[in-house]
């Protein structure tokens, strides 16, 4: 009989769980505050600084202060809101549930909102290495 392994789960159990491939925080002019990728989909800095610009550009026309707004583009769904001068991205796959993303989204601005206070390009930029641990 074939072992899945300790604490690996069969593959058609993967596939049901959400999974996100980038979170991106920019500022007001489209640069990169902070970011995390979880997936191989932009391996290079160039790939991935492209595709920020390219949410960027897509979202900014948009004031998404107060509810989170998606837009799906290159078979990608990006949940996303803007605080200050400060914009807030969850990006995954076209098959992921906008409101898992919106909730992903959510406590990713409840938990920065608790811990600096304000969320504003210059507090994270000062508190940069609390928002980059790993």
């Amino acid at each position: 009989p074939g072992s899945t392994g300790e604490g690996a789960q069969p593959e058609s159990m993967q596939s049901d769980i959400p999974s996100v491939i980038c979170v991106l925080i920019l500022d007001a002019d489209g640069q990169r505050i902070c970011c995390k990728y979880f997936s191989d989909d932009f391996p290079t800095l160039a790939e991935q600084q492209a595709f920020e610009k390219k949410v960027f550009d897509k979202s900014s026309r948009t004031n998404a202060k107060s509810e989170a707004e998606i837009i799906v583009f290159d078979s990608l769904v990006t949940v996303y809101k803007n605080s200050s001068d400060a914009w807030f991205f969850v990006v995954s796959g076209a098959n992921e549930n906008e409101l898992i993303l919106a909730n992903v989204l959510s406590a990713l601005t409840d938990a920065l909102t608790t811990t600096l206070r304000q969320l504003d390009k210059r507090t994270m930029l000062d508190n940069y290495e609390s928002l980059h641990s790993e």
